[in-house]
């Protein structure tokens, strides 16, 4: 069985378009251009110097930004056994900046983002995102199993964008071979979600954690 998959480009820029309205422009005086990763975090921290979210501007900086090894080599932790969170920038109780470090065919669970503005860039490798509608209400069957919106390769240097008024999404390391790695930014930041059982639609909460914090493993690990 063959299965085709979405470009990502045009799915972003649909997600993104179906919310836009609702935010207002304070960044058109704002660089588009990081040159590196220290420039990134300090232009996140001029675009939410207010409560509103620009949703295109942060999309833009983000698929914008180039980087390299040097910078992301603090934040490189692979684990054998699941993937690992690890927190560049706290923003301020605003925002998470984080690198996650996907090892060969490592992948997320289905989850939601608790409301929250989720960008994801991948920087090395590539990744698989799939795309889920949220289940009905009550419905916890096999008959009932979870609906697929879409299904898009992230190639390096792709961005893709998620919030809980588009849907669910898994996100994984296709590559049996190679590692990836992506660049996360939560607006706001959360600390717990739910995930989701693919067969039946069943949810769990889920509390969040970081496998280390500006390059230094936390003390649970």
């Amino acid at each position: 069985m063959t299965e085709t998959l979405s470009n990502t480009n045009t799915n972003v820029g649909n997600d993104i378009q179906s919310i836009r309205g609702k935010y207002v422009d304070n960044t058109a005086h704002l660089s588009t251009e990081p040159k590196s990763l220290t420039e990134l975090i300090e232009l996140i921290y001029q675009a939410f110097a207010t409560n509103e979210v620009n949703i295109d501007y942060v999309h833009t900086i983000m698929r914008n930004y180039k980087g390299n090894m040097r910078e992301w080599a603090p934040y490189l932790k692979f684990q054998a056994n699941k993937y690992t969170r690890n927190l560049v920038d706290a923003g301020n109780g605003k925002f998470n900046l984080m690198i996650l470090c996907w090892a060969e065919s490592q992948g997320s669970s289905i989850h939601n983002h608790s409301n929250s503005h989720c960008f994801m860039k991948c920087i090395q490798g590539s990744m698989i995102e799939t795309k889920y509608a949220w289940p009905k209400e009550g419905s916890e069957n096999e008959e009932d199993s979870m609906h697929v919106i879409s299904r898009s390769e992230l190639k390096e240097g792709m961005v893709a964008y998620i919030h809980d008024s588009i849907g669910l999404h898994r996100v994984e390391n296709p590559s049996h071979t190679d590692t990836a790695v992506s660049l996360h930014l939560y607006v706001p930041p959360y600390d717990h979600c739910n995930v989701f059982d693919e067969r039946t639609g069943r949810t769990n909460e889920s509390h969040v954690t970081f496998y280390s914090i500006g390059g230094q493993l936390t003390a649970s690990e």
